[in-house]
């Protein structure tokens, strides 16, 4: 069986040459079964001990940037080695950073055995666990993987456009997972009412009552594994792999700013790539 070696999306030499692969694995193996967003935690304990006193992580992006990495590596890990959904056909990932710094990776996993529908809720959870079942799941859920609360209760959220979530929050509930006319499952997520569960949480200094509508998806074994915003999802089309491609010819960010001499006389307005400082290292 083969097994391709990573595609690690960045360096803009290779853009075409990633996007030929990702194009070359659609056509051998059809649609991947994953969909992987692994974001950086910067209260990881790996990043904290290596602080001197007094500093804090954004005076240590080198620390930051350098155990996401060896974090990601890990997580890949699960997936090829450890095998936690089976054995690994192919794999993608890009890892972008954001502008104040943090870096995350879009992964892209392709079983050998495709996962079923039925299967989907044994992987993918969208739902607040039992504290007294898992206490160690249920504070990560609630702490990394509650979407908000934006709307009402925040319409200062980086989501809100034109007064509405762009993410679609709160999402409608629902008793059982099930496949929408265009493919895209509908997860279980429960209300109170149906042995559903709620958690309190703090907005804007005001305690709100938050249930399954606003969970993102996720599954438990990584979320223990790592404490951090994992967003795993059922691929069911090849949408997925336009979403990876778009960042691989988008191009590099860019900063446009004015240089003028002493004098006042001539003004240069230049065109610049933008490299925030964890991407640098």
């Amino acid at each position: 069986m083969t097994i391709f070696p990573a595609t690690y999306i960045g360096s803009p030499r290779h853009m075409h040459e990633y996007t030929q692969d990702a194009m070359s694995y659609v056509k051998h193996y059809g649609r991947p079964d994953l969909f992987v967003t692994f974001t950086c935690n910067p209260q990881w304990f790996e990043i904290k001990r290596e602080l001197l006193h007094s500093q804090t992580q954004v005076d240590r992006h080198d620390i930051t940037a350098r155990v996401f990495k060896q974090k990601l590596k890990c997580l890949m890990n699960f997936f090829i080695k450890h095998r936690v959904y089976g054995q690994v056909r192919c794999w993608m990932y890009y890892v972008e950073w954001q502008k104040h710094g943090l870096p995350h990776a879009h992964i892209l996993v392709w079983l050998v055995d495709k996962i079923r529908p039925d299967e989907i809720d044994s992987i993918i959870s969208v739902e607040i666990l039992d504290e007294t079942v898992d206490p160690k799941l249920h504070a990560v859920v609630t702490k990394y993987m509650i979407h908000g609360p934006c709307g009402v209760f925040n319409y200062n959220s980086p989501c809100m456009v034109d007064g509405k979530c762009s993410k679609r929050y709160p999402r409608d509930l629902i008793a059982e997972t099930i496949t929408e006319n265009d493919g895209y499952p509908l997860y279980r997520q429960r209300s109170v009412a149906d042995n559903g569960r709620s958690v309190v949480v703090k907005v804007r200094g005001q305690n709100v009552d938050v249930g399954n509508r606003w969970i993102v998806l996720y599954t438990p074994i990584l979320s223990k594994a790592f404490e951090t915003h994992i967003d795993v999802e059922y691929c069911n089309s090849v949408k997925s792999i336009k979403y990876i491609c778009k960042y691989v010819n988008k191009g590099s960010d860019m900063a446009v700013f004015a240089v003028t001499n002493a004098n006042d006389e001539v003004s240069q307005f230049q065109m610049s790539r933008y490299v925030s400082s964890n991407e640098a290292i």
